[in-house]
């Protein structure tokens, strides 16, 4: 009785600031660290690197 059951996986790190991420804001750990990442994509902080390859396709 009382014995701690571990969790099927490991607790993930939030990637904007490294705290425990909590459910309701998966996988971030707070409202404002998933804010500040979805503002980084919106402004284009991130993209996907394009090859000059896949640029010719586009022309064609």
């Amino acid at each position: 009785m009382g014995a701690k059951v571990e969790p099927l996986r490991p607790k993930l790190k939030c990637p904007e600031c490294g705290k425990e991420s909590k459910r309701e804001f998966f996988p971030f750990c707070c409202q404002r660290c998933k804010d500040i990442d979805l503002n980084r994509w919106l402004s284009g902080a991130y993209a996907i690197p394009v090859t000059e390859a896949e640029e010719n396709l586009d022309e064609e």
